[in-house]
């Protein structure tokens, strides 16, 4: 087994080629998660879809995405790992192109179904593919350089979205995918190797119970994760029903494969303590990389009332830092500086993030003050994603590899889906609290409230209203402004809450036991 794994090492051009190709199939696949958010306006009015309607391209792509993430170690076995990375680039490609050709809202629907089942298998399978391409000793900075294009995607994700909306159309955030794709596929089957798997399995053997469990807990999860604030939570029938299915189809799936002969999703792998560590700070580290990307374009539009575009454009730095820090940490981690005390500095760092961010959001906020911020974040991000995904996988060999790289990969996509919906659900809630305590604060006998009044009902009486009409208007000022205080208030408590979480992680990480990080490199010749 070792020789095998080390057969796949490669060096010098080819290492160089094979790593280009896995990370802009990485970057095709994290681009597309976030691009669609800046174009679902410009889609709603040319597809004449309704708001709950159009949200379903972004809730298809990531339900087909963490369907199809745990199960990509068991199809590389079953198809070869080169052709089903192809395939699944193919795939992935082909929907673009329908997607940019879709003539209503469901057939887009459709397409990005189908493009998210064969992009969930581009992000594990370059992870393994990169892995197994560089010697055990530098695994660290094999996950550094993917680690530069799973943190950097995100964020180009709504920039480069913004600015072919605004100078094209919607259809191009889709087309952008094809010239990468052809590239991708033609690198693929020239440079990429698999690994030798044994016997197929037949028909017959193929765990159909277990992939159909897995479709019900994870698609049944996702959807309850992406539609349970707008629908109310357990108010809402569908709601209570796909969370009882989504509960057994986890229990029954846990159990069908530890009792099967060849199951779908090998869970045995987690008996490997890091790779079980590993997936619980995944799970967080996704949690807080996409919750915070998911409230600052909200914040600096809705609130500061900036462009798609420039809401985008602010992330780069942080993406920028994140990605210089990547080599650096790869580096640190060759020469044997434990994974868990970087981990517990990149937790620190984004504790320290968000308690900045909490202290300087107010309704008019300059980028300027924003810029530090964000780039700590950066560091943190850094920090954080290659120690622990080289944690996860330091310990794994030969095909447990691809196995784990699919664990952590569906982790922090469902961090990432939980994060979103339990920051949408706390602004919703918060608001309204926000909302209660400050109405007392408008008081008929506050002087500075009646001169506020008056002055706004002058200023509109002065624009030729009446005085009934100006003293109305003058109210739903009032009341607009305090909408906006409370909004700018449970964003603090977010990113309060979102820091004290990182915070609570120090002690955990640090608690891995020692060694538990060091590459064995006892077993190479």
């Amino acid at each position: 087994m070792q020789e095998e794994e080390n057969s796949l090492v490669e060096y010098g051009f080819r290492r160089v080629i094979i790593t280009i190709t896995a990370i802009l199939c990485a970057l095709l696949e994290i681009i597309d998660t976030t691009i669609v958010n800046v174009a679902l306006n410009e889609m709603r009015g040319s597809l004449g879809a309704t708001l709950t309607d159009i949200a379903w391209v972004i809730t298809a792509y990531a339900i087909a995405n963490v369907i199809i993430i745990p199960m990509t170690s068991w199809l590389s076995k079953q198809f070869g790992r080169r052709n089903y990375f192809a395939a699944s680039i193919i795939i992935f490609t082909v929907a673009s192109f329908l997607c940019g050709n879709a003539t209503n809202i469901w057939e887009l629907v459709a397409f990005r179904f189908i493009q998210g089942m064969g992009g969930g298998a581009l992000l594990v399978t370059a992870q393994t593919i990169i892995t197994e391409s560089y010697p055990l000793k530098k695994r660290g900075m094999a996950q550094a350089i993917y680690g530069m294009g799973v943190i950097v995607g995100p964020t180009l994700g709504p920039p480069l979205g913004g600015y072919l909306v605004d100078h094209f159309s919607w259809p191009y955030i889709f087309y952008i995918n094809i010239p990468i794709g052809i590239m991708a596929t033609f690198l693929t089957i020239l440079y990429v190797r698999s690994p030798k798997y044994g016997e197929k399995l037949k028909a017959n053997q193929v765990d159909w119970w277990g992939i159909a469990l897995l479709a019900t807990f994870i698609g049944s999860l996702q959807f309850v994760l992406e539609h349970g604030q707008q629908d109310d939570w357990f108010d809402d029938s569908l709601i209570v029903s796909l969370s009882i299915a989504s509960v057994f189809g986890l229990i029954l799936f846990i159990w069908r494969e530890l009792v099967y002969e060849h199951p779908v999703v090998n869970l045995r792998v987690l008996r490997d303590s890091n790779l079980a560590m590993g997936t619980v700070m995944t799970f967080i580290l996704g949690f807080g990389l996409f919750g915070s990307t998911f409230i600052i374009p909200i914040y600096t539009q809705s609130i500061l009332g900036w462009t798609a575009t420039d809401a985008g454009l602010l992330l780069i730095p942080s993406s920028i830092t994140t990605g210089l820090m990547m080599p650096i940490i790869g580096k640190l981690l060759e020469r044997g500086v434990q994974q868990k005390f970087l981990a517990a500095a990149g937790f620190t760092i984004f504790f320290v993030y968000s308690y900045w961010m909490y202290n300087l959001m107010t309704p008019d906020t300059g980028s300027e003050l924003m810029f530090w911020p964000l780039v700590v974040r950066g560091v943190g991000l850094g920090l954080l994603f290659v120690p622990i995904t080289t944690l996860s996988l330091s310990t794994l060999q030969g095909k447990d590899i691809g196995e784990g790289a699919a664990f952590t990969g569906m982790m922090r996509q469902l961090g990432g889906s939980f994060g979103i919906a339990i920051i949408t659900t706390f602004i919703s809630r918060l608001n309204q609290q926000h909302r209660v305590d400050l109405i007392p604060n408008i008081s008929s006998i506050n002087f500075q409230v009646q001169e506020r009044i008056e002055g706004l009902k002058q200023m509109f009486i002065s624009k030729g209203y009446s005085a009934n009409e100006a003293l109305s208007r003058a109210y739903e000022i009032l009341n607009g402004s305090i909408m906006k205080q409370s909004t700018v208030l449970s964003y603090m408590d977010v990113f309060l809450y979102l820091g004290i979480l990182f915070l609570i992680c120090v002690p955990f990480v640090l608690l891995i036991k020692k060694g538990a990080g060091k590459v064995d490199t006892s077993s190479v010749h």
